[in-house]
């Protein structure tokens, strides 16, 4: 293309993705992620286009942009910036319609990519022909004046058309002469969206650049493939890819409007046109697309080429081919739409977004009536049907699937984007997670109930996170990341560092388990003051109930979550050793390295301290698990995710570790769960000011985790420790389903 495009983003999906985008318009860019090398390359190429990024952007050299706009008034700027962002560009004279904030919409990027180089690089075909009039050839014939002049008009006339003749046919050979094989349709692969489902195969989530599903055409219904051909091109089933009548018709038509107000091109043109050419409007175009056209119809079948037409025609909204279309505006399967809605999308290929129902209803409404008008004509659709047909209203709505476990969703989303780059976005996996459907509606249920609970006792906007984790594969059953996740996308259950408080203590107690004791073991439960490591102030860890209980056994020590005999234990075991046993269960966040992480004061997710307990109940250690299989967008199997456990502690201590973090639903702190009528096992958690509540637990299926609290850090309310505050949703969770 004459028109060159530059392209800046420091985030290397988001670049791929924009560049990705430029060139399937047919349009050739180059991308760069350093300000100074963009600098550079502007001064040197003097772009017509600039798309500049600005995500995860951190340099405040944003007058880099303003710069670019000053010294190169002739080149467009095309803006990604943060909402709030945008005014202070379109201040500094960027233009208000070329800055788009986020999501990345291929249809913004095309369009306006389209818009600018039409208007600066309008190509028009040229072609001088010179006549010339050899007269001087019959210089001195006898014959009579009148009969040589007639002669040599003759034969002017006659090397003229020669001349014209032989230039048309130079200007079609050339034209012909870099012709791609129409074969490559069936080794194409266009953009398709990548799908995520449960693992029971509901489907869960929907990644993509251009929104695609493919569906083969013997599934799209005759009345559905009658709305286009009424529409686009009624004599589809009788011409050889070009319908001479139609293109004449147009063109006169279009004359005498001195506008285009008709199209010509049959539905084989259209598709020779989106696959193969590039955008611009010239002579030589259309010449390549009536011969592309002629060859597709002589090596496929009309069915066929019509099923490769409407999974690649583009209908607005982000929706690329007839089944992506049929989800979008009517939230259906193509085999379910109804005679109106065929017709409404047949509407939509000429221009998707003057005829979007979403911005001009009236004009959407015309123009399907126009359709079924077609089809009445052309004796697809009787009288009854089409009075009743024209009397149903137009989608007044984009219907975008609402994850179940927008939590969950994201989070895989970043894995798989690190997985695959952007050809997650583009390749059509399909990714069967690990997320059970039936116990993340309940993990949901009780976020929200426990959060309502909260607010009616006087502390709302209180935040709550959940996890379930299978406690045989390390699979992630359920996963719920905040209390609204339309208000903030922050996972508090993979994202938030937060103290432990006292859920940290079992790992203290494994490490005295590792080291020769047993629950019955006994340890000093006083009041004692350690000297500080750096020479500072003194330190006496004092109990919840501000009592000491003298020599407890371990198993009384850690229900009742006495500090002090905690860091006793500690102080014996010593803290390199607690550290050790904390990274062998797969704790790899920061620990801080004095007695004082013995009850809590280390930072780590939800996430992390919830995995650690599920190797508690098994011995097992597992990486997060999130998926178990992929597959390509054949559903031919690329990658089965099979558990990978690594025995982490003995069964030995396993069965210590059961028998104390039983004792503390028992007998402990934690006795509200002797609710459940079955052995469950865990640990309260409550930090310093009752700013972080927390609960872990497990039975013989699942480790959940729930934390409480604030994302500000500020106190839950008065007395809101983890039995009060995160235990109760916990028990929610893992109340049996009535």
């Amino acid at each position: 293309m004459a028109v060159p495009i530059l392209v800046f983003s420091v985030n290397k999906t988001r670049g791929s993705l924009l560049l990705r985008i430029i060139e399937s318009g047919g349009f050739k860019a180059k991308l760069f992620d350093n300000s100074h090398e963009l600098e550079y390359a502007v001064r040197r190429r003097r772009p017509s286009i600039i798309v500049f990024d600005t995500k995860h952007y951190q340099s405040r050299e944003f007058h880099i942009i303003r710069g670019f706009h000053t010294r190169f008034p002739d080149a467009e700027i095309i803006l990604f910036a943060e909402p709030a962002e945008i005014p202070g560009f379109i201040a500094a004279g960027i233009k208000k319609d070329c800055c788009f904030s986020d999501p990345i919409n291929p249809d913004d990027v095309s369009l306006k990519i389209r818009e600018i180089y039409f208007i600066k690089n309008k190509a028009f075909l040229r072609i001088k022909t010179y006549f010339l009039f050899v007269c001087s050839l019959f210089a001195g014939t006898r014959d009579n004046p009148y009969i040589v002049f007639m002669k040599k008009i003759i034969m002017a006339v006659a090397i003229a058309l020669a001349v014209s003749l032989g230039i048309a046919g130079g200007f079609v050979f050339y034209s012909m002469s870099d012709l791609p094989k129409v074969q490559l349709l069936e080794t194409y692969i266009p953009f398709e969206s990548t799908f995520l489902y449960t693992a029971d195969g509901a489907e869960l989530a929907e990644f993509y650049l251009e929104r695609r599903k493919f569906v083969s055409f013997y599934k799209i219904p005759k009345h559905v493939k009658n709305a286009f051909i009424a529409v686009e091109d009624a004599h589809f089933y009788t011409h050889h890819g070009i319908d001479f009548f139609r293109t004449v018709a147009a063109f006169i038509n279009n004359i005498r409007a001195g506008d285009t107000v008709q199209g010509g091109s049959t539905i084989t043109q259209q598709l020779a046109k989106m696959l193969f050419l590039t955008p611009e409007k010239t002579l030589s175009r259309k010449v390549k697309e009536a011969a592309i056209s002629m060859q597709i119809e002589g090596r496929y079948k009309k069915d066929e080429i019509l099923a490769f037409y409407l999974n690649q025609a583009y209908f607005g909204a982000r929706a690329y081919g007839i089944e992506a279309a049929a989800q979008t505006y009517f939230g259906k399967k193509t085999d379910d739409l109804n005679i109106a809605e065929a017709a409404m999308l047949a509407a939509l290929p000429k221009a998707p977004s003057v005829y979007s129902p979403f911005k001009d209803p009236k004009k959407a409404l015309a123009r399907r009536n126009l359709a079924l008008k077609s089809m009445l004509e052309r004796g697809f659709i009787d009288s009854d049907t089409y009075a009743a047909s024209s009397k149903e209203p137009v989608p007044a709505y984009v219907y975008r699937k609402k994850y179940t476990a927008p939590y969950f969703v994201e989070y895989i989303r970043n894995i798989m984007e690190h997985k695959f780059g952007d050809r997650l976005y583009t390749a059509g996996f399909r990714i069967y997670t690990t997320l059970d459907l039936k116990l993340q509606k309940k993990a949901e249920r009780a976020v929200v109930n426990g959060s309502a609970a909260l607010a009616r006792a006087g502390m709302p906007a209180v935040e709550v996170s959940l996890i379930a984790i299978d406690i045989h594969t390390g699979a992630i059953r359920a996963m719920v990341g905040g209390t609204n996740y339309q208000k903030s996308q922050f996972n508090r259950a993979t994202q938030a560092m937060r103290q432990t408080g006292s859920t940290f203590k079992p790992i203290v107690y494994l490490t005295a388990f590792k080291n020769g004791y047993t629950p019955d073991s006994t340890v000093e439960d006083k009041e004692v003051t350690y000297s500080s490591y750096d020479g500072g102030q003194e330190w006496t860890p004092h109990n919840y109930s501000r009592r000491f209980y003298g020599r407890v056994t371990l198993r009384t020590a850690l229900s009742k979550s006495l500090n002090a005999a905690t860091v006793s234990l500690a102080n014996t075991v010593g803290m390199d050793k607690v550290i050790a046993t904390a990274r062998s269960i797969g704790v790899t966040s920061n620990i801080y390295p004095h007695l004082p992480a013995a009850i809590g004061v280390s930072e780590m997710t939800l996430l992390e301290l919830t995995y650690a307990y599920t190797t508690f109940a098994n011995g097992k250690r597992f990486d997060p698990m999130v998926y178990e299989k992929i597959t390509d967008r054949y559903n031919i199997k690329i990658e089965d995710n099979a558990p990978k456990g690594i025995q982490a502690i003995d069964p030995a201590n396993v069965a210590k570790m059961r028998d104390v973090l039983n004792a503390v639903v028992t007998e402990g702190t934690s006795i509200a769960a002797k609710s459940l009528n079955r052995p469950v096992y865990g640990k309260t958690g409550t930090t310093d000011g009752y700013k972080d509540a927390w609960f872990i637990g497990f039975d013989d299926e699942l480790t959940v985790g729930v934390w409480v609290g604030r994302d500000n850090n500020r106190p839950i309310g008065d007395e809101m420790s983890g039995s009060h505050a995160a235990l109760p949703i916990w028990i929610n969770f893992m109340k049996d389903d009535e």
